[in-house]
């Protein structure tokens, strides 16, 4: 039991660890020079930290900075519309950018997060998802790297949370009332 729910794990602390690996090796060998990574924040700060390491181990040059986007509140579902709550410190104009991120559903929030960047100039913009349900897909729109396909159920942990929970479990799960 966590916090009165009880979760099923999907992917456990060591399989994320091993898989966070595989994508650094797979980005690091793509990039030739430094990069900008672009962490959108709150869900996928733990995925950033831990692949940003890694990027690091794997040789890769980067430089970090993050960006706040809203589409859920405390619901579990988007509820459609993308919003900018915290932008960028750095110019991204002329830069190769990794754009990371928690979950691609909907798709709505990578499209405009991609678009955004491309608008102001990015070089590139790739990028990477910690999971991706492509079953609930609203825009035409897919990652360059993903951690894990899942189907369409609510997960939490490694970060994800439900209305502010279970952000810091170790793994990734889905509750169970």
């Amino acid at each position: 039991m966590t916090g009165g729910s009880e979760i099923e794990v999907l992917f456990s602390a060591e399989c994320i660890a091993r898989r966070v690996d595989t994508l650094a090796q797979r980005i690091a060998a793509r990039y030739e020079r430094e990069f900008l990574v672009v962490v959108v924040l709150k869900g996928s700060f733990v995925f950033a930290a831990d692949l940003i390491r890694a990027l690091d181990r794997a040789g890769a040059a980067t430089r970090v900075d993050f960006i706040t986007l809203a589409s859920y509140g405390d619901a579990t579902q988007s509820a459609g519309a993308v919003t900018l709550t915290h932008d960028l410190t750095e110019d991204v104009a002329g830069c190769d950018v990794l754009l990371v991120d928690d979950i691609l559903e909907s798709g709505r929030t990578l499209a405009f997060a991609r678009d955004l960047l491309a608008g102001r100039g990015a070089a590139s913009v790739r990028s990477c998802l910690l999971l991706d349900k492509k079953t609930l897909r609203k825009v035409p729109v897919e990652a360059d790297y993903v951690g894990f396909e899942i189907g369409p159920a609510f997960v939490v942990g490694y970060g994800l949370d439900l209305a502010h929970r279970f952000r810091g479990l170790p793994y990734i799960g889905v509750p169970r009332a």
